[in-house]
């Protein structure tokens, strides 16, 4: 092996943090494999490499013995003694057995070793790079589109963005940028996988600290986010000043932020509102824009019932029920939605049950209440029905993904420049269609 050789593994060693050591040590192990393999033996042997000249030595060990029996893994007393005179039986003792042509194969060997070495260190120290960076925004190169996904170039190596992150309406093509959320690493046999998605909530959360320097350095905190992909989001937000309003600080001046954002994401309505570390409170907040009588909060089976004007009823509920659902996802609780008629209809039918019940009954009779419930389990109507109940969703401030895209909203508002903060924003921003699936056009 040449001395130049070596010289270039010190140099990898400073440049790609190889250690040298462990590259040597692995050129000794391919060489003791390339040895048994090319010379047919199956001698016990190691490789020793003269780190000063570059000199390789194949050194076999054997056990000295009386009498031989296998030439391979035994030596006779004579011949050990001959190169240590102070051999005996049952000694091992190493006898040099380096082929005339050991080099050409030494050299060969050592630099697919090298070569796959600083392969695997490479891959390495790309997925540590990006495991630490996940949720993180990134920009990136459309590289190419297949069946399923679309593969972004992010410098040394590259990122895959599956159909089923895309957001509806989304258009792709090769050589086009696209921003997208990291969401998680994976080790593959190619090496690592960086998965990205359009779809996640923190996609959402990295575009407003993208957009908000409020939010980018901890004035204005995002509490939670509940979101639908491509139709309808919530977004409570929490500011540590109390001279800052949160809510404008996020719209911007003349809606100049959010409307980027929801350019961004394709015309996707956002509902920017107050969090609250009152449950009830934060509930009144997240059914908005409807305008909410009261709220009603059982911590013990997180459920909350909430009372609203009968002209609100539709709007708290929203089409589909959607307006009621991310608003259950957004606190984690249960919501059950009445009316003010239907929780005085309630009550005066309780009323009249309990009476004609003691009337009608005998004396020490059990006597049961009519309920004073009448929520609805399950799903909800296409029209908004007379009260509703929701079940909470889970919180979606962590990474993941609301897949549920069931019809369109009502429209995002948010506060006009200069307004008063409130429970939610007032300035209707224009609604742009969520469209179908998100498509990729192969160039």
């Amino acid at each position: 092996m040449r001395v130049d050789f070596l010289s270039a593994i010190e140099d990898l060693e400073r440049e790609k943090g190889i250690d040298k050591a462990i590259l040597i040590e692995a050129i000794k192990q391919a060489l003791i494999a390339a040895y048994k393999k090319n010379y047919n033996t199956a001698q016990n042997v190691r490789v020793e490499i003269d780190e000063a000249t570059g000199r390789i030595r194949v050194l076999a060990q054997k056990t000295v013995v009386e009498a031989v029996e296998d030439p391979r893994l035994e030596i006779d007393l004579d011949s050990a003694r001959r190169i240590h005179p102070a051999a005996g039986v049952g000694d091992v003792i190493e006898e040099e057995v380096t082929p005339k042509d050991f080099g050409r194969v030494a050299a060969q060997t050592a630099k697919n070793v090298v070569t796959q070495r600083i392969r695997e260190v490479e891959r390495g120290l790309i997925y540590q790079e990006y495991a630490e960076r996940e949720t993180e925004l990134i920009i990136g190169l459309v590289q190419r589109i297949d069946g399923k996904n679309v593969y972004v170039e992010l410098g040394k190596t590259e990122g895959i963005l599956p159909f089923s992150d895309l957001l509806p309406g989304d258009v792709i093509t090769p050589g086009e940028r696209v921003k997208a959320v990291i969401v998680r690493v994976e080790r593959g046999t190619k090496g690592p996988q960086i998965f990205l998605s359009r779809t996640d909530p923190q996609f959402l959360r990295r575009l407003f600290e993208r957009e908000v320097p409020e939010i980018y350095d901890g004035t204005v905190e995002i509490k939670a986010i509940a979101r639908e992909p491509g139709d309808r989001s919530k977004v409570a937000v929490f500011a540590r000043d109390p001279n800052v309003d949160p809510i404008g600080a996020c719209v911007g001046p003349r809606g100049s932020r959010v409307q980027a954002i929801v350019d961004e994401l394709g015309g996707e309505k956002i509902d920017i509102v107050r969090w609250s570390k009152d449950p009830a409170e934060f509930v009144k907040n997240a059914l908005s824009p409807a305008k909410v009588s009261a709220v009603t909060v059982q911590e013990g089976d997180r459920t909350a019932r909430v009372v609203v004007p009968d002209n609100q009823l539709s709007l708290a509920i929203g089409k589909k029920g959607q307006n009621a659902r991310l608003a259950a996802k957004l606190t984690g609780l249960r919501i059950d939605i009445k009316s003010e008629t239907q929780m005085r209809e309630l009550a005066e039918s309780a009323s009249t049950d309990g009476s004609s019940a003691k009337t009608a009954s005998p004396a020490g009779a059990p006597v049961d209440e009519a309920p004073a419930e009448g929520t609805a389990a399950g799903g909800l109507p296409n029209e908004a029905p007379a009260s509703a109940s929701v079940p909470a969703g889970d919180r979606t401030d962590a990474p993941g993904r609301t897949d549920d895209r069931a019809g369109m909203g009502e429209a995002g508002a948010f506060p006009p420049e200069g307004s008063a903060a409130g429970s939610e924003a007032e300035a209707a921003l224009p609604a742009t269609p969520a469209g179908g699936e998100g498509r990729a056009k192969e160039g």
